[in-house]
């Protein structure tokens, strides 16, 4: 295949590279991690499962909070044409004839930046280009289908009210304990990982990377976000680094105000929030949301902030994808309103807990929502406000609700899950006040009928 730069490659060009060097090959296992620094774990992307990073290779290396001997490992694995376990959402999607996150994680280098990665010796350090970090838990959310090792709030939920009673099916025990392991460090404390991230920062990362995204827990609510917005401010000019920023937009209105300021100091800041539902559906899923203030402050990203886009990031689960549509209007009525990259918007299924995943909608219902997505494609998808890569996600969602049985190795029978996902809102409801009949009446139908 003849060279063409990044700017140039399609999804199907981008394949036909990675196949070109390995059918399992994804850049994202060289290019890019996640890195949640409260509690030192890593991984390549926010599908497989994080991995912990090594302390002592941290102090001498501060790049070794990415390059850990199992992604080396991987990355041999995959330079050979076999396929990490880690990486099964994508091999699932593949497996059902979708596009994969592998293809959308590599789109973004270079075709000559993919060549080297897999000519590269495994064992070899790379520099990162994209990363996302997390500098500690602090939320002020517990979002129904998140758990305390991202959320102090969840935290706080679990130590008031004991463990989740009755699920079976949560082999990694989301609901159990308050993931006391998720944040080592206090909030003001001493951080050997934080601390690894601002030397390797401030030395050369600064130079190096392409973007860096900021998640959380709630990123605003963190000391270490306002550390590194200083540094941008103090330091214009020295970094070509996009800086990104994930934030549930209902912080505070002093933190909101702060960020809007602070995004003049930026050269092409981004902003990343969440939604896959609209009103009283929004809140219910994600405990802590006032619609109308994260509407609000949404406007105030397109409109008053300095950013280069604003990107809705929706996480279809069972409490979503039956009103899929009703969300996708307001999107692009919001659009409409704002340009096309004001906001931009991806559906990542939900895997995690298993029992909220859309595969545990009986049959007859996942075609019923299947259908409704492809009807809003008839009447949608010609719309100039929307990119090719958002109608391949509502394509592929489609696709995954009538190909799919199973949403991950392992899991539970669809009747365990159903079983769990009924326990788990009868004592969510209770604990937050909240009403499933209200909010999602339709599952409310199914479930209690």
């Amino acid at each position: 295949m003849t060279s063409v730069s990044i700017m140039q490659m399609n999804d199907d060009q981008t394949k036909q590279v990675l196949d070109d060097l390995s059918p399992s090959f994804c850049a994202a296992k060289w290019y890019n991690a996640t890195i949640w620094l409260g509690s030192g774990m890593t991984t390549s992307c926010h599908h497989p499962p994080a991995h912990k990073i090594n302390l002592n290779d941290i102090a001498t290396d501060p790049s070794a909070i990415h390059n850990t001997l199992e992604k080396k490992q991987q990355r041999q694995q995959m330079q050979k044409g076999e396929r990490p376990a880690g990486c099964e959402y994508c091999w699932k999607l593949e497996d059902a004839g979708a596009k994969s996150d592998r293809i959308y994680k590599s789109r973004i280098y270079s075709e000559q930046d993919l060549r080297d990665a897999h000519a590269l010796p495994y064992i070899k350090n790379v520099n990162l280009k994209t990363l996302e970090i997390a500098f500690d838990r602090t939320c002020n959310f517990a979002c129904s289908y998140c758990n305390p090792a991202f959320s102090t709030t969840w935290a706080r939920d679990i130590k008031k009210d004991g463990a989740y009673q009755g699920l079976t099916t949560d082999g990694r025990n989301h609901f159990t304990h308050p993931h006391d392991a998720s944040q080592l460090y206090g909030i003001d404390d001493y951080n050997p990982y934080v601390e690894a991230f601002f030397r390797w920062w401030e030395s050369d990362l600064h130079a190096s990377l392409d973007e860096l995204r900021i998640t959380g827990g709630e990123p605003t609510m963190s000391p270490a976000l306002w550390r590194l917005l200083d540094w941008f401010k103090a330091n214009k000019g020295k970094s070509k680094t996009r800086l990104a920023i994930n934030t549930n937009l209902c912080a505070k209105d002093e933190l909101i105000d702060r960020l809007v300021q602070a995004s003049f100091d930026i050269d092409g800041l981004e902003i990343y929030t969440s939604a896959e539902a609209v009103g009283d559906r929004a809140g219910y899923i994600r405990d802590g949301m006032d619609w109308h203030q994260w509407e609000a402050n949404l406007h105030r990203m397109c409109w008053e902030a300095r950013c280069r886009a604003v990107h809705i990031m929706g996480t279809p689960s069972v409490l979503s994808v039956m009103d899929l549509p009703r969300y996708l209007d307001w999107v692009l009525q919001t659009k409409q309103q704002f340009g096309a990259d004001f906001p931009n918007f991806t559906l990542n299924i939900l895997r995690f807990p298993s029992f909220q995943s859309v595969l545990v909608l009986p049959k007859h219902m996942r075609d019923q929502a299947a259908d409704g997505l492809d009807d809003w494609l008839t009447k949608n998808d010609f719309k100039y406000h929307l990119h090719d890569m958002e109608l391949d996600h509502i394509r592929r969602l489609r696709d995954y609700l009538r190909t799919v049985d199973s949403p991950h190795a392992g899991a539970s029978s669809r009747q365990m899950l159903e079983s769990d996902l009924k326990l788990f809102l009868q004592q969510y409801d209770v604990r937050r006040g909240k009403s499933l009949v209200l909010s999602c009446p339709e599952i409310a139908e199914w479930l209690y009928v």
